[in-house]
């Protein structure tokens, strides 16, 4: 029987993804053969047969026919999976857009691939030095390697998340007050295209930015109302969307800008004093969770440490001696300062105790006498 080293299931992995690749090369290679009729006549009927076009489709897109139709149910649902998990293209352009970026998506999924194969590596690197020092078991540096390019490529994802996050927070924090720029200037007299150009040209920031690209696709020939719904699209901002509808609305009914703008501003920082609210709310409780679990730390250990609570049974019987001293001593005070009758009965019950009784077992004439001088 062969023993099995920490590297053997390393190598059985390599040796796998080297004979795949081998394979993919080889079915690549144009095949040194005379191709059939239907092969050679297909390129000319595809116009006007399903099954020459098929036959093209499958030669051009599936190099691996056997592997591919074995492995196509897989790949499918693991692909709707991951644009369960991460999105699909749509929401990656979405996000892309919303963080500013200049990349495509397709560029995006490469540095995706990029990350999750920089994963796999690490994961490789940290698996062969840890079969250096102990044997692991057979599927952990496999178990390794997935989890590795996983991570990989959903820490991609998360940082482009984070970073449209990011940008939109800071455009709706800037938005009313590029509301109440447009509100003046269309006070003064301009028209919302030329205080548009005037906010793209003076003002700097993300929505600025944002607005001077309507102001270049007008130039271009786009009617505004579309150039603005065209933004509000893309960056999937609610306050923006709300205003924009607005401002659509009023141009096509001629209602006056400045006044819904006006309107516009002050819900705007309404909403930013309410957020505020919110996330002060938030970070309160979030301060006090740090506060009691502290006290709670500090109480458990002076209650367990075995000096503190040995410290805590001396001050205890420390009190309770004082107790009894500071009882004696006011009992002992309380003896001498005591009023004369009350010193003469003290002395009458004494000494009727120490009297004799008569044969019945009762205090005699001098006894009683003794008691009721005591009273």
């Amino acid at each position: 029987m062969v023993r099995m080293t920490g590297l053997a299931p390393l190598a059985i992995v390599c040796g796998l993804a080297l004979g795949l690749g081998l394979w993919l090369l080889v079915s690549l290679a144009p095949r040194l053969s005379r191709p059939n009729l239907s092969s050679r006549v297909a390129p000319y009927v595809s116009d006007v047969s399903s099954d020459a076009r098929e036959l093209l489709d499958r030669r051009t897109a599936d190099p691996l026919p056997v592997f591919g139709a074995m492995l196509e149910p897989v790949l499918s649902r693991a692909r709707r999976v991951v644009e369960a998990l991460v999105g699909g293209n749509e929401l990656v352009g979405m996000r892309l857009r919303q963080a500013g970026s200049r990349m495509t998506v397709d560029e995006f999924r490469s540095r995706q691939l990029m990350w999750a194969s920089a994963g796999a590596a690490g994961a490789i690197v940290v698996s062969i030095v840890v079969a250096t020092t102990q044997p692991l078991p057979f599927g952990a540096p496999i178990a390794l390697v997935i989890v590795g390019a996983v991570g990989g490529f959903v820490l991609r994802d998360y940082l482009l998340q984070r970073a449209a996050k990011a940008r939109v927070q800071r455009m709706t924090k800037e938005f009313p007050t590029v509301l109440e720029f447009l509100t003046l200037s269309l006070s003064a007299g301009e028209s919302i295209l030329d205080a548009l150009r005037r906010i793209g040209r003076i003002s700097r920031g993300e929505l600025a930015a944002e607005l001077a690209t309507v102001s270049r696709d007008v130039s271009a020939g786009l009617p505004l109302a579309e150039s603005l719904e065209r933004l509000s699209g893309q960056l999937r901002m609610l306050p923006l969307t709300r205003a924009i509808e607005q401002i659509n609305g009023a141009m096509e009914r001629g209602t006056p800008l400045a006044e819904v703008l006006r309107a516009q501003a002050q819900d705007a920082r309404e909403n930013a004093k309410r957020e505020l609210l919110e996330l002060s709310g938030k970070k309160e409780v979030a301060m006090l969770v740090p506060l009691r679990n502290r006290i709670t730390y500090f109480y458990a250990c002076s209650d367990l440490h075995p000096d503190q609570r040995r410290r805590r049974q001396c001050e205890g019987r420390g009190q309770a001696g004082g107790r009894l001293q500071s009882g004696g001593r006011a009992s002992r005070l309380g003896s001498r300062h005591r009023l004369p009758g009350q010193r003469r009965k003290r002395d009458a019950l004494q000494g009727a105790a120490e009297l004799p009784t008569n044969a019945h077992g009762y205090p005699g004439r001098d006894s009683r006498r003794a008691n009721r001088l005591g009273h």
